[in-house]
């Protein structure tokens, strides 16, 4: 008999070891070294990347002050955190297979995995716009996308994705309401699981829509350009650069979908049937996909964007000067002169 079944009406709401037998699916120790060899791989990649990617945009007073960069240093921030809850947290449960002392610092922990991949989203979200309006309305842009809107945009999100993903300890769970609980996510309930795939299908939508819009509106400029091509004047060269930025957003879009489809699936279907070992394995395994796309997202940006690559050789010119001026220090020298005689 399936172990989730035989607790399912008992303990659904108990932390002891049994309850949460269920939801705890990797089996062998093949399984358990191979999602922690993933986890270990991403999460190290996806912290230094985003840490860099926030160190190149704040580190430059070009990008810092554009409400475009505004935007993605708030999806790296969201990646980075991501990256270091979800690492934490998932080797912990499913790899050690710990249990936290309390339903309130389990669904603590949850809400911060659910902040962070709901912010990143939702920045994606406020990027796909800002280009919208960047091709959409190119000469009132400035007017209307000013780094104090920004800002402001960025705090109604991040306030809004805390209270969206903390519901659930705040009493929208089933053990408070008695109701059904989600076979993917203790103590979680399914109609706020519903409402939150909802919301990510919502989110999803509007980035297609924008990002259709961009690309068509893109290549009415391109064919623009290729009949300009004698003029290269400081429009021209806008042009090229927001063509550049939409066609980076364009592969952060295709690279969101492809991560995020089959765990979305999976949801959807633990809402309507029950699910079996088998698939609440390969919904484990499909999550490290989430974390995978975090990890791509800022190195399409290091790739596409010229100001970041621009940036990032200048880090590299800087640390090569520093590594040879240690190297021709006095001490270096003279360390170098003093293994020469003792060989």
């Amino acid at each position: 008999m399936d172990i989730c079944q035989m607790y399912e009406n008992a303990s659904k709401c108990s932390m002891s070891s049994k309850s949460m037998e269920c939801f705890m699916v990797l089996s062998t120790q093949a399984q358990k070294i191979s999602i922690a060899t993933l986890c270990g791989l991403f999460g190290a990649l996806c912290i230094f990347e985003n840490s860099l990617v926030l160190y190149l945009i704040f580190s430059s007073p070009g990008t810092r002050r554009k409400p475009s960069y505004i935007f993605i240093s708030s999806l790296a921030l969201a990646d980075l955190l991501a990256s270091i809850i979800f690492v934490g947290s998932f080797l912990n449960f499913h790899v050690f297979n710990e249990t936290d002392s309390s339903k309130e610092m389990f669904l603590l922990k949850l809400g911060g995995v659910n902040t962070s991949f709901t912010a990143s989203l939702s920045s994606l979200l406020l990027t796909a716009l800002d280009r919208y309006i960047s091709i959409s309305r190119p000469s009132k842009y400035k007017l209307l996308v000013t780094r104090k809107r920004a800002w402001a945009a960025l705090g109604v999100l991040w306030v809004t994705c805390v209270t969206t993903a903390f519901l659930p300890l705040l009493g929208w769970n089933c053990c408070t309401l008695d109701s059904s609980c989600s076979e993917l996510f203790p103590f979680v309930d399914d109609n706020y699981l519903s409402s939150w795939i909802c919301l990510v299908v919502v989110l999803l939508g509007c980035m297609v829509y924008a990002y259709a819009h961009v690309l068509w509106r893109a290549r009415q400029h391109v064919a623009y350009m290729g009949k300009q091509q004698v003029q290269v004047g400081k429009q021209n060269t806008s042009m090229r650069m927001d063509i550049m930025l939409a066609k980076t957003l364009v592969m952060v879009l295709a690279v969101l979908v492809l991560c995020w489809s089959p765990v979305l699936i999976l949801m959807i279907y633990s809402i309507f049937a029950k699910l079996n070992n088998h698939l609440r394995k390969v919904f484990a395994f499909c999550s490290i996909l989430c974390l995978l796309n975090s990890m791509v997202n800022p190195v399409i940006y290091a790739l596409r964007s010229n100001e970041l690559y621009s940036s990032l050789r200048v880090v590299f010119s800087r640390c090569r000067r520093q590594l040879r001026a240690s190297d021709d220090s006095p001490e270096a020298g003279s360390a170098h002169k003093t293994s020469m005689i003792e060989t």
